[in-house]
């Protein structure tokens, strides 16, 4: 998680995107870091979960990632969790919770009650990790600026 929360910090400096990190592990290595790039890429998709996952993919030359482990500073948004579904990652460790992220302006809640009927269940564990590292990010956002909301 700690690369996680640096990666994220280096995207914000770069004023890339969003406070947001995420790497991809597989049995213990380091497969693919990544950080918001919405606003350097212009692309809307350019989350930091969304990244890694793609990299990790390529680095490892197939969609298949049921063998790797997936961290990341915030709870996933709807799009990239369905992502995470896809590649098939059966863990996930996250910092900040979707509440935390809303309160620094980044509100998804309308996608979750979209999705709501969908229910919690599924084949992905959910574990909370190191809250306060990533809470900082969200407060450091806030502070910045010359963040550009999004």
């Amino acid at each position: 998680m700690r690369q996680a929360v640096a990666e994220a910090r280096r995207g914000m400096g770069k004023n890339h995107g969003g406070p947001f990190g995420a790497v991809l592990v597989l049995r213990g290595r380091v497969i693919a870091r990544a950080h918001n790039e919405v606003l350097a890429r212009r692309d809307p998709t350019a989350h930091a979960e969304m990244l890694a996952i793609r990299r990790g993919a390529r680095a490892l030359g197939r969609f298949d990632l049921s063998d790797c482990i997936l961290y990341s500073t915030c709870e996933p948004c709807p799009m990239c969790l369905g992502a995470i579904l896809w590649a098939r990652i059966p863990t996930l460790y996250f910092g900040c919770l979707r509440r935390d992220a809303a309160a620094a302006g980044f509100d998804d809640a309308a996608f979750y009650e979209f999705l709501a009927e969908a229910g919690q269940a599924g084949p992905l564990r959910r574990h909370g990790l190191d809250r306060d590292a990533c809470l900082e990010l969200l407060r450091e956002w806030t502070l910045k600026h010359d963040r550009t909301p999004y």
